[in-house]
């Protein structure tokens, strides 16, 4: 039982892993170090995806159920839960190319809003910047 319930764990984990490296870079916008770990998980996901690269969460997710006693995963965790499931698998390389434009549209916003943070808008009227701010505050 508690093999079964770490295979379970495991699973919901890669599912979060991957929700992560789609996404994750979204969370750049807010909190700009957040792009760090980002930049980790997706060249972990792409170097997987290019180079065929064995995942340890598939790895430790096969094993528990094999030692829960059912049969282990058959393929990896992308072809076993989301090819074939979630998408036909025609489509795998058209979903590759959008989980590729979502990371890079998500990069390029970061790097965008931390050049705005880093740069903040000059106000043309020859106000100071807190100035500015307090008039647009009171009009």
């Amino acid at each position: 039982m508690a093999f079964h319930l770490f295979a379970e764990a495991t699973m919901v984990l890669h599912f979060a892993f991957l929700a992560y490296v789609v996404a994750g870079g979204f969370l750049a916008w807010r909190w700009p170090n957040a792009i760090w770990p980002h930049l980790l998980a997706a060249g972990w996901g792409l170097a997987t995806a290019v180079l065929r690269l064995n995942c340890p969460l598939t790895w430790l997710e096969d094993w528990a159920r094999r030692r829960a006693g059912s049969p282990g995963l058959r393929h990896g965790f992308i072809d076993t839960y989301l090819t074939g499931m979630i998408y036909p698998e025609r489509y795998t390389g058209l979903l590759q190319l959008l989980v590729g434009v979502a990371v890079t549209v998500s990069w390029g916003g970061a790097l965008l809003r931390a050049a705005d943070r880093r740069h903040p808008a000059v106000p043309t009227d020859g106000r100071t910047t807190d100035n500015a701010v307090r008039a647009n505050d009171q009009s």
